[in-house]
């Protein structure tokens, strides 16, 4: 049986509760055609609108009241438990509905980054809402990092490289005993040593490096980023636009170096790609689009990244 790491987008689940219900119902349909099709399934996902309306709700909130400002750790804890709320839920459902009785779990995962990783001396990812000029500065007395945009000051996070998955061994015995897992969302829960302490901290983790690094762990036989194309694009939205079908590790360090893929969009997609090759050269690298997901495991369509 070929195990499989699927990374879901943030975006692909919906902006608010009611859309992410329809987008998970969607989901479940084409990863129940894998399961029949005698895969082993783990699911990520990001979180990025998610977390984001979190943290805007949490900061109104404090705006009027003292109390501190709820971390990213805890918040990346509270929409990996909703989200694979709805996963779940729905994923054990189309999978009955086709007569399968497979449990369907969803694991709270931590990942280690590295406290002197570079990242924390340059953090770049904006969180939260804009802030005017006297609440940045209280912002800055608790300690957070403030920048000034156009708009007003908002507070940035660093987004270290995830260095392990606290909880791998649980999902790979998961796994063995016939489970379909939801892991690593919203890249996970970001959290460094302390001896045996495990201390979150105030990060993001791309969920694709996390989902690649989890595929290296559970030794997955494929890793698959899904993503609203059904390949990869050079030359993206211009009248030389090619689609790309297989693509070698040295192919991809070019056309990175040419800057031919969005630094927050495929960018990250190709480099983890790059990195599952490199790491386990028996497993597959695919991007493709949720439609595409089975033709593309077919070599139908999508985009192989190969060392």
């Amino acid at each position: 049986m070929s195990r499989i790491v699927i990374a879901l987008g943030g975006n692909a689940l919906g902006a608010n509760l009611s859309d992410q219900m329809k987008a998970v119902q969607k989901t479940s349909k084409k990863i129940v055609e894998l399961i029949k099709a005698g895969y082993e399934v783990v699911l990520t996902h990001g979180n990025g609108p998610q977390v984001g309306l979190m943290l805007d709700c949490f900061d109104s909130y404090k705006v009027n009241h003292d109390i501190d400002a709820f971390t990213m750790s805890v918040c990346v804890s509270i929409t990996q438990g909703y989200i694979g709320y709805d996963l779940q839920n729905v994923m054990r459902e189309a999978l009955l509905d086709v007569g399968l009785n497979i449990p369907v779990s969803t694991v709270i995962t931590q990942v280690v980054v590295d406290k002197n990783d570079p990242a924390f001396s340059n953090p770049t990812k904006p969180i939260g809402l804009f802030l005017n000029e006297e609440q940045a500065q209280t912002a800055r007395a608790k300690g957070e990092h403030i920048v000034k945009f156009d708009e007003g000051y908002r507070q940035v996070v660093a987004s270290p490289k995830p260095q392990h998955i606290v909880e791998s061994e649980t999902i790979k015995a998961l796994l063995s005993a016939g489970q379909l897992v939801i892991a690593c969302g919203g890249g996970g829960i970001p959290v460094i040593e302390q001896g045996n302490h495990l201390k979150g901290v105030q990060a993001v983790i791309d969920k694709d490096f996390s989902s690649a690094k989890l595929a290296k762990l559970i030794h997955a036989d494929y890793f698959v980023i899904l993503t609203a194309v059904d390949k990869v694009y050079i030359d993206f939205g211009k009248p030389t636009q090619k689609a790309i079908g297989t693509m070698t590790y040295s192919e991809a360090e070019e056309y990175i170096k040419q800057g031919q893929f969005g630094k927050g969009s495929m960018l990250p997609k190709v480099q983890a790609s790059m990195q599952v090759v490199t790491e386990n050269t028996n497993c597959v690298a695919l991007i493709t689009s949720l439609e595409g997901l089975l033709n593309g495991l077919e070599g139908k369509t999508g985009t192989r990244i190969i060392p």
